[in-house]
């Protein structure tokens, strides 16, 4: 009602956010959902898919096919539902229904693919997850970068998206500054929004980098 603009910004797929957009009334008010790390910028109201940047095909199908050798439950999604070789997954249950998304099983992902999609999702059991990111990142090509966004959840995703980028596209749209931005987050995947924004303000709960990297530190 005072003019601020509200914008989401999830690593979550869109139909991820839409529970929050709804109770937020974000399509009376000109709210933006960034969903993907800032991969697919939407304009809430219209629907309008105002930015969006995929993954090469061919390179997912590589990284799927290396996935396969490490401990992790890669789940995939097209933006409507999600694809997992095993619906029983380390926390496959868990995403679906926080996304309020439906699930098929598939027998191998690299041989399904028929999009590009923007990220892939991988579950992984915390203790291990420091030593599984570093694996994936050495096995990356230039073009993408893993980035951990949970205690157990790693994605691969396409190098020039994160959500600092993604605050970068949405003032540029809105006719903005960066400067005139506040922006919140609590997970490694969120301090590139912290920096571009004027103000990061990290929460309570967030882990020690992200706290670093914000100008500061809330409840």
């Amino acid at each position: 009602e005072k003019g601020i603009r509200l914008a989401l910004a999830s690593a979550r797929p869109s139909p991820g956010l839409f529970r929050e957009r709804d109770v937020l009334q974000m399509q009376s008010y000109g709210g933006i959902l960034m969903s993907y790390n800032g991969g697919r910028i939407v304009d809430a109201a219209t629907g309008e898919v105002l930015f969006e940047t995929a993954m090469d095909m061919e390179q997912t199908r590589q990284v799927l096919r290396f996935l396969e050798s490490l401990p992790v439950t890669p789940i995939l999604d097209d933006g409507k539902q999600f694809y997992v070789t095993d619906k029983n997954g380390y926390k496959v249950d868990y995403e679906c229904m926080n996304n309020r998304m439906e699930c098929t099983e598939v027998e191998n992902l690299a041989d399904f693919l028929t999009f590009a999609p923007i990220k892939i999702l991988m579950s992984v059991v915390p203790a291990i997850i420091g030593e599984v990111c570093d694996t994936i990142a050495a096995f990356l090509p230039e073009s993408l970068t893993v980035v951990k966004t949970a205690a157990f959840y790693l994605e691969v995703i396409p190098r020039t998206i994160n959500k600092g980028q993604g605050v970068l596209d949405v003032c540029r749209t809105l006719g903005i500054l960066p400067e005139e931005v506040i922006a919140f987050g609590d997970a490694p995947n969120d301090i590139p929004m912290l920096q571009t924004a004027g103000m990061g303000v990290a929460m309570g709960n967030a882990e020690e980098s992200v706290k670093s990297s914000a100008n500061y530190v809330t409840l």
